[in-house]
């Protein structure tokens, strides 16, 4: 390309929940595109902050965070900026999908899925705002929904997942449109079933049965997500905003 317009040279991005799995992945897409990278994750993902250096020759560090604590979240931007020199795209993903009946959930259940799905996500994306905004200038966030915050997934029951995928859906549209004349752009991802090692713990027959009603015949891969979240953290994207992707090899097409 004569202009390349989705290298991202010279900016730095924060991963939330990169420690494994698809933040993992995409944190590498990120860095493979020029990206220096910082990761969050409640686990210290140091050795995957220097693998990613190694592999790509761009400055990696990792933090310890708790996107449930806005005081936590506060300190980890203020941490991260001060390692990097600057803080330019997010990827908000940090999250958590239990499968468990709605009438079997305890308060304490639904509201743990809410803090780190919905609630992290939101403390994450408005105090990396109020960071852009300090310095006086733009960014992009995208935020890792799913594709369940627009169908129902069967065979297992997932009613507190589901309702927090589809509040960040909308979320990041409000979001969006509040922070549109300020030079940030808020977007997601949802995802539908990607093959990481999460899914190795569930059961086969559920698996067999999603697999069944995908039109590709076969889940995803956290690689294939990348190429979306470089998109919308470059500058070939800088005239979209409020914009949700859905990369489900069809599944909530049919």
């Amino acid at each position: 390309m004569k202009n390349d317009i989705f290298s991202l040279k010279g900016k730095v991005a924060v991963i939330t929940g990169g420690y494994r799995g698809i933040g993992k992945s995409v944190a590498k897409s990120l860095a493979d595109a020029g990206a220096d990278i910082v990761i969050w994750d409640l686990m210290d993902a140091t050795e995957v902050a220097k693998e990613i250096s190694d592999e790509f020759g761009v400055r990696a560090t990792a933090l310890v965070c708790d996107v449930t604590s806005p005081e936590a979240v506060e300190k980890a931007v203020a941490d991260s900026a001060a390692a990097m020199g600057t803080l330019d795209i997010l990827f908000n993903n940090a999250g958590i999908g239990p499968h468990t009946p709605a009438l079997e959930l305890t308060p304490a259940d639904w509201q743990k899925v809410m803090n780190v799905n919905l609630n992290g996500v939101f403390y994450v994306a408005v105090t990396f705002a109020k960071y852009l905004i300090a310095q006086n200038k733009g960014g992009s966030i995208i935020n890792t929904a799913s594709m369940s915050g627009l169908i129902v997934n069967i065979p297992q029951s997932h009613t507190h997942y589901n309702s927090s995928k589809a509040a960040v859906i909308h979320m990041t549209k409000s979001l969006a449109v509040e922070w549109a004349a300020k030079g940030i752009r808020v977007n997601s991802i949802s995802p539908g079933y990607i093959a990481t090692d999460m899914i190795k713990e569930v059961r086969q027959d559920w698996k067999d049965a999603w697999v069944s009603k995908i039109p590709f015949g076969r889940m995803g891969t956290p690689e294939e997500l990348g190429g979306a979240v470089i998109y919308l953290a470059s500058d070939a994207s800088t005239y979209t905003s409020g914009s949700n992707i859905v990369i489900d090899g069809c599944y909530t097409v049919v």
